[in-house]
């Protein structure tokens, strides 16, 4: 009777601890699944369980995720955006693709600057953890909403937005928050490409930031036809780029697969809750040179690029112009890339991070 009751004790605690274990996915699951009923519930501003197209604000892809052509989202359609992406079975790297012969471009390495020789108001306007800066120092250097969205070619099925640019975070933090870039989400393990060519500046690690594993570019005036240096970032990366400082990249070439690194803002671990997506964001300087401070790449005289903007490769792109355009003109015709050849504008130079596909 001892033995039957011992053997059925152990029982009991292998089954509390199996029960234990799981509590921790039970509650991501759900908190992922509360996310999206989350951020919809802030973008339905007259709370009647669907989002107009005001409501959806430019994220793109409106008539996409609007299934059953109703002329608003619902809660289901938008749940349905993210379907799939939670698989992180994916092969990388992509064979097909390696690079077989690495440039480095030696103006990277001489280009850089040291902290002191930037001002505390440049560092400011991009690094939010300095000390002394505040929320207003990033609005001076363009982080602030313009009402810009993409516009995908007819007849093209790709990646839209949903945290769009410069959208407030006060609803998620409770702090004066802008969100310095767009998210894109896609399953694990798409390839994030290079919208430009340029040469890689900075990778950051995981443990870093919120944004994760990152990459940072550089772009010259003639590798973009934009008439000042630019700047993009890809974060969240699932795995370290193989990639090395310093080296050139061709429009269009792999940065990495997207995941969902970065730290959460509350726990400052690694988020187990966010969603796979690319974090893009992208700055603009009249000079080449740059710092990094932290985890932040700062251009020396820069300040932020509405991303739509540098797909748009006209001006303005100062953020008050943008922002003062007409609302006409707010809808941005989006290059991208439907395979290694295939582009649309087929002459361009600039590209969504994300291959397109026709329907």
């Amino acid at each position: 009777m001892f033995r039957l009751k011992r053997k059925y004790s152990n029982y009991f605690w292998i089954i509390t601890i199996i029960a234990f274990a799981l509590v921790p996915l039970t509650a991501d699951a759900k908190k992922k699944k509360d996310r999206v009923k989350r951020d919809f519930r802030y973008a339905d501003i007259d709370h009647n369980d669907e989002l107009s197209r005001e409501e959806w604000n430019r994220r793109g892809n409106f008539d996409l995720i609007d299934s059953n052509n109703d002329g608003a989202i619902s809660l289901q359609e938008l749940r349905d955006m993210y379907a799939g992406h939670d698989n992180r079975y994916y092969s990388w790297p992509l064979s097909d693709e390696l690079i077989d012969r690495i440039e480095i471009d030696a103006s990277v390495a001489t280009d850089r600057v040291a902290v002191n020789t930037v001002t505390q108001e440049n560092i400011c306007g991009f690094v939010r953890k300095a000390s002394g800066c505040r929320f207003e120092d990033q609005v001076k250097r363009g982080l602030f909403p313009t009402g810009t969205g993409p516009k995908f070619p007819e007849n093209t099925i790709c990646s839209g937005i949903d945290d769009y640019w410069a959208m407030s975070y006060k609803h998620k933090r409770n702090v004066n928050l802008n969100h310095g870039g767009i998210d894109i989400p896609v399953p694990w393990g798409t390839p994030i490409r290079a919208s430009a060519a340029g040469s890689v500046v900075a990778i950051f690690e995981a443990n870093m930031s919120k944004r994760g594993i990152e990459v940072a570019l550089r772009h010259s005036p003639e590798q973009t036809g934009l008439p000042m240096w630019t700047y993009t970032t890809y974060g969240h990366l699932d795995k370290m780029p193989d990639l090395k400082i310093g080296q050139k990249v061709a429009m269009g070439q792999i940065i990495g697969p997207t995941g969902n690194s970065g730290l959460s803002s509350r726990k400052k671990k690694q988020s187990r809750n966010r969603r796979p997506a690319v974090h893009f964001a992208a700055f603009y300087s009249d000079n080449p040179h740059y710092v990094v401070v932290k985890d932040v790449l700062v251009p020396l005289d820069g300040y932020w690029l509405d991303p739509m903007m540098f797909f748009r490769q006209t001006g303005p792109f100062d953020t008050n112009s943008v922002k003062a355009l007409p609302e006409s003109e707010k809808f941005v015709d989006i290059p991208v890339s439907i395979a290694s050849s295939n582009h649309i504008p087929n002459n361009t130079k600039i590209t969504w991070p994300y291959r397109c596909e026709f329907k």
